[in-house]
């Protein structure tokens, strides 16, 4: 992933949700990405996933970044952000292009995929992604990377992401009030795939859940590609809302009592475990079964998964999920969650913890980090890519110099001299 131009850049994941913004610092090695620093802090300026409160959500994003700095010892300027919410859609489309030169080159790939993007969108909405599902040369399909190959003709399947625009230019705009450029606005469930998959889960075809705070976001692989994308609009906050509502305790210790005591599968609490609800208004604690709380918070975990295997059934993929579902968010901690998953989807569900990544990695070690790490490792792919891109005008114009020279000295001596001529000329327009 890593080219001799980058190693050593700083990569910084900027995950802004709903419950948390979370700034991740990474640095590009030659050998992977070595992770410097982390700053996570509250955020309330989101609405299932979608800025509310510019303010509250730029105060948010300076703490991270300032915490981030502080223990990574360098200083943020660019970030890649992560986008989620309701408004996120995705659709199938195909494009095709002439392969110049007979050999399918990095540029021939770009064309094809901006052939693919060129797609009617609705005026308040712009695409996020152009995501390759597979190419096609000529008559050969089910190719994932066409690049050097032969043919006349190149085609591609890619799943367009497309967002609400003000949504994305909000999430821009409280970045930059906070003295960011922002270098890419990524979904974040992408970026958690990004972070939690192997290749061979991919292959096989699985399923990535992000259960964040407002928002559930489902991504579908399918032969190594994305097959499909979608939101629901719910997650961690509506558990919480039932226990405030359920116990009557206020929401900050409806929320504790969920991370330390909650359980999403009933039959695992012992029936005489209790715990003490804080009441509202001054009105003195109380001790609860803790059974009760588990009878909140399971219907609740219970209708999440439900939807989420209608999504996927609605898609005619379930059958392909060979490797089954990756649960990642911090909501996937409750306790039972994974049982009821299987329970509910019908296949094995794991958690996805961060992986590929060196450095304190003990401070990202849970699913809540996963769309951080993820937008750093994308974040540290872009550049890579773009270093590459760089250096494609100038492999390509080695290679028709080097084709142009065998040609030359394959002619007859008579026609040698007219065209080295013709070569040095050509030479000379070009540089």
């Amino acid at each position: 992933m890593s080219t001799s131009a980058s190693q050593g850049e700083i990569v910084v994941g900027l995950d802004i949700g709903t419950t948390k913004v979370c700034a991740v610092v990474g640095e590009i090695a030659e050998d992977g990405i070595t992770i410097l620093g982390v700053g996570s802090v509250p955020c309330r300026g989101l609405r299932k996933g979608i800025v509310s409160n510019i303010d509250w959500t730029v105060r948010a994003i300076k703490d991270a970044i300032e915490a981030a700095q502080t223990m990574a010892g360098v200083e943020i300027r660019t970030v890649y952000a992560g986008v989620a919410g309701s408004h996120i859609r995705s659709q199938l489309s195909d494009g095709v292009a002439a392969i110049a030169g007979g050999e399918v080159t990095r540029a021939d790939v770009e064309r094809v995929l901006e052939g693919a993007r060129a797609i009617p969108v609705d005026a308040d909405r712009q695409i996020l992604h152009v995501l390759p599902r597979e190419y096609i040369v000529d008559i050969q399909d089910g190719i994932r990377d066409p690049i050097g190959m032969s043919g006349v003709r190149l085609g591609a399947k890619v799943n367009l992401i497309t967002a609400a625009t003000s949504c994305v230019q909000n999430v821009i705009r409280c970045a930059e009030r906070c003295g960011l450029v922002v270098a890419d606005v990524v979904l974040e469930p992408l970026a958690s795939a990004e972070a939690v998959l192997s290749d061979d889960e991919r292959e096989i075809g699985v399923a990535v859940v992000d259960i964040g705070g407002g928002t559930t976001d489902i991504l579908i692989y399918v032969d190594g590609g994305i097959a499909h994308a979608s939101v629901i609009p719910a997650g961690g906050n509506n558990i919480t809302n039932d226990i405030a509502a359920g116990l009557r305790t206020p929401m900050a210790e409806a929320d504790r009592l969920k991370r330390l005591a909650g359980c999403a599968l009933g039959r695992m609490v012992a029936d005489e475990e209790d715990i003490e609800v804080p009441g509202v208004g001054g009105q003195k604690p109380r001790r609860t079964p803790r059974r009760v709380l588990s009878d909140i918070i399971e219907p609740r975990v219970e209708e999440i998964f439900a939807v989420v295997r209608k999504r996927i059934e609605d898609t005619g993929l379930l059958e392909q999920l060979s490797a089954g579902v990756v649960l990642t968010g911090g909501a996937v901690l409750l306790e039972g969650t994974t049982e009821l998953a299987e329970e509910i989807l019908g296949m094995p569900v794991r958690i996805g913890f961060p992986s590929g990544v060196r450095g304190i990695t003990q401070l990202v070690h849970g699913p809540q980090y996963a769309t951080g790490v993820g937008l750093v490792k994308y974040g540290a792919q872009a550049i890579a890519d773009a270093h590459a891109r760089a250096a494609a005008p100038a492999h390509s114009m080695m290679r028709m110099t080097a084709s142009a020279t065998k040609k030359f000295e394959d002619e007859r001596p008579e026609d040698a001299l007219k065209s080295q001529s013709k070569l040095w000329e050509w030479l000379k327009a070009a540089f």
